[in-house]
């Protein structure tokens, strides 16, 4: 049987529109970058509540204990050999990830050490998201090992003394329905973008200081990351988010981080800074604008902390000298 050339040609349009319409489709329904590297870390467990939990080692609890551990830490050179934790090894921030790999040859758990506790959180959040776990920051970074490195104590203050910007006032209620933050990349593999994403992280440091969030707290979308009673009896940054610490309210599978503004910085204020930069780290591998309050609450509020508060240390745990 002749089949008509019309009806051939109809059938031949008809495909063509079938194949532009699911193209199209196709092309609408395509992931974000953030949809996917958001779900490339929920199906790998790297939501904040695992990445933000368990992260700290005390200096009693390491002492003596060294050799159990790959030690890092990410002071300046010059520093690192005028005394160090025995057997610690030393690089930049920013090279932590290879110094670990070529490294810890035993496979160690590993500890990161910095000045004061801060930037090594991000070393650890690199690491907890590339496959080390149970990284761990030394809480309060050299200052807690050595008296002679104390650089908390310079730190501590009560900015928000009498400054009207410290309140007392009910907690606004959280934002909902944020658009998500847009990531840059040309990957479109989860694994491929949170690590350039890490990577990135890691080159950036970003921090602000307690009186410059005070002088203009409109200028920020802030984070109080206390629980509800401490938010209450110690007052708060004026109109500040109260999060739980655990931290649950600001975890992707529960869809909490449409709290957050993307075309905002945010700034997060924990105690001492060091939970905060954990919190600031995750997000800015995510995309978000993030900063962490400097020292946290020992630098605002020191006068009326009743615990999370810095000491100076009455003696020193044993070091090493040299490069």
């Amino acid at each position: 049987m002749k089949l008509d050339w019309r009806l051939v040609l109809v059938m031949v349009l008809s495909l063509g529109l079938m194949v532009s319409c699911e193209s199209t489709d196709d092309e609408e329904t395509a992931a974000t970058a953030f949809e996917t590297l958001s779900k490339y870390m929920v199906d790998n467990d790297m939501d904040a509540t695992t990445v933000v939990a368990g992260w700290t080692i005390g200096a009693s609890t390491l002492s003596g204990n060294e050799a159990n551990y790959f030690v890092v830490d990410i002071r300046s050179a010059d520093v690192y050999a005028t005394g160090h934790i025995p057997g610690a090894v030393n690089c930049a921030r920013t090279d932590i990830l290879t110094t670990v790999e070529d490294g810890n040859t035993n496979n160690l758990p590993v500890v990161v050490t910095c000045y004061s506790g801060q930037s090594a959180t991000l070393a650890v959040v690199a690491l907890r998201l590339s496959g080390y776990t149970d990284a761990k920051s030394l809480l309060w970074g050299m200052s807690g090992w050595a008296t002679q490195f104390d650089s908390w104590s310079s730190k501590v203050d009560s900015v928000a003394k009498g400054n009207t910007n410290w309140v007392t006032t009910a907690a606004p209620t959280h934002l909902s329905g944020n658009a998500e933050p847009e990531i840059v990349t040309e990957y479109t593999d989860g694994s491929a973008i949170l690590a350039e994403r890490v990577e990135l992280m890691l080159a950036s440091t970003k921090s602000v200081a307690g009186a410059d969030v005070l002088a203009a707290p409109e200028n920020y979308e802030i984070i109080n990351f206390w629980g509800a009673t401490d938010y209450d009896h110690y007052g708060h940054i004026a109109g500040a988010y109260q999060v739980t610490p655990d931290p649950n309210e600001l975890t992707i599978a529960n869809d909490g981080l449409d709290i957050l503004d993307p075309a905002q910085t945010i700034v997060t204020y924990c105690w001492t800074g060091q939970t905060s930069g954990m919190v600031t780290s995750w997000l800015r591998v995510l995309g978000y604008d993030a900063t962490s309050l400097s020292n946290g609450a020992n630098s605002m509020i020191y006068h009326k902390l009743e615990g999370h508060k810095w000491g100076a240390l009455a003696t020193s745990y044993d070091m090493e000298t040299g490069l």
